[in-house]
């Protein structure tokens, strides 16, 4: 796709509004933002945990956030567990 430059804000308005995807088929375009979808699934690993959670104090919530956005992680202790 080309490159267009315009000197002012009526210029750019005034062009056709063009695009990649116009020359494909909506089911193309369906499939490839479905193959888009998957891909982001495998590469986002980030786990993160359901609900609401208390803490006692700012170091504590602190410390489940360091470790709740971990990466592959799959099971953690829930706050308040283990007193």
């Amino acid at each position: 796709m080309p490159i267009e430059r315009f000197r002012s804000g009526e210029e750019m308005n005034a062009s056709p509004a063009r695009a990649a995807h116009q020359e494909r088929s909506d089911e193309e375009n369906y499939q490839r933002f479905v193959r888009h979808c998957a891909r982001m699934r495998r590469l986002s690993k980030a786990v993160y945990p359901r609900g609401v959670y208390k803490f006692r104090t700012v170091e504590e919530a602190q410390a489940f956030s360091r470790t709740a956005h971990r990466f592959g992680a799959q099971e953690r202790e829930q706050p308040g567990e283990g007193d």
